[in-house]
């Protein structure tokens, strides 16, 4: 079983006891998932010490409500880290993460005007405070995180590179079911019908990705074409489905390049994001 760790100088002490390197970190905020999972074996595969961090990160949301219900279960994230080689799992609570208010915060700028970041004001800054935050404490080698976050993911190398944190970010795939839906905590709000729906996300974010590989360039076209192949369901709402460069997340009006399709969706009262790479024929 993975040692259960409440305290960040609890933490610092076992790291430095195990004399074990190179320490590879899974930040979480629990509900683990098959995508999780594929994180940690990575990092089980490329370094000696893993640390798990499980932390509902308060910065990150919006609305209390969604905070409120976000999924918990240690208990079963534990038991998940055992089955698969964790040696620690950090759990702090937010006293410890954030014992007084927090003052400072890190500005990720320009990269959170679009995608997530226009229509979930904050969320990044909180993102990437916790992130530093955590990469701070843990000093991992190595930190994992999953592909299906774009935004996310472009936004942490971001900060490590303009930070000159000594830090290696690894981008893992993202894992999916038969029928295309990205896993996520989220999708367990999903009800039988709104399940049966939901992958019309990822099939619109094909259907662009495809018109690309075929010669398409105008963005504005390709993004009216792929939100047509969402059905028109009153369970369903497309926030957005966006064209951006995969490093600045702005978004590209004439697809030129490499390319990230990114796309958020409500299916009922449940927000699901996902993205593709897309690439124009050579």
């Amino acid at each position: 079983m993975p040692v259960v760790v409440e305290t960040i100088s609890t933490l610092q002490q076992a790291i430095a006891r195990s004399k074990q390197a190179p320490v590879g970190l899974v930040p979480t905020m629990g509900a683990l998932h098959a995508g999780h999972l594929r994180l940690i074996d990575r990092a089980r595969a490329e370094t000696a010490l893993v640390v798990v961090s499980v932390f509902v990160n308060p910065l990150q949301f919006d609305q209390v409500s969604d905070l409120n219900t976000y999924p918990r279960d240690l208990e079963r994230d534990v038991a998940l880290c055992a089955t698969h080689g964790v040696d620690a799992v950090f759990a702090p609570s937010v006293q410890e993460m954030y014992p007084v208010p927090p003052m400072c915060a890190v500005d990720v700028g320009a990269m959170a005007d679009h995608l997530c970041g226009k229509f979930r004001p904050g969320h990044f800054r909180g993102v990437a405070t916790v992130v530093l935050k955590l990469l701070n404490i843990v000093q991992p080698n190595i930190a994992y995180f999953g592909e299906k976050d774009a935004q996310q993911l472009a936004i942490i190398r971001r900060l490590v590179r303009e930070f000159n944190v000594p830090i290696s970010i690894v981008g893992v795939e993202t894992v999916r079911e038969a029928d295309g839906l990205a896993l996520s905590s989220r999708n367990a709000r999903l009800g039988p019908e709104e399940r049966a729906v939901a992958p019309a996300l990822q099939r619109a974010l094909r259907t662009a990705a495809d018109a690309i590989a075929a010669g398409a360039s105008d963005s504005g076209e390709i993004r009216r074409h792929a939100a047509s192949a969402i059905p028109a369901d009153g369970r369903l709402r497309l926030e957005y489905l966006e064209i951006v460069d995969p490093e600045t997340m702005q978004p590209v009006a004439t697809v030129a390049t490499e390319v990230c399709v990114a796309g958020a969706m409500w299916v009922g009262s449940t927000r699901l994001i996902d993205n593709v790479t897309a690439r124009p024929p050579r």
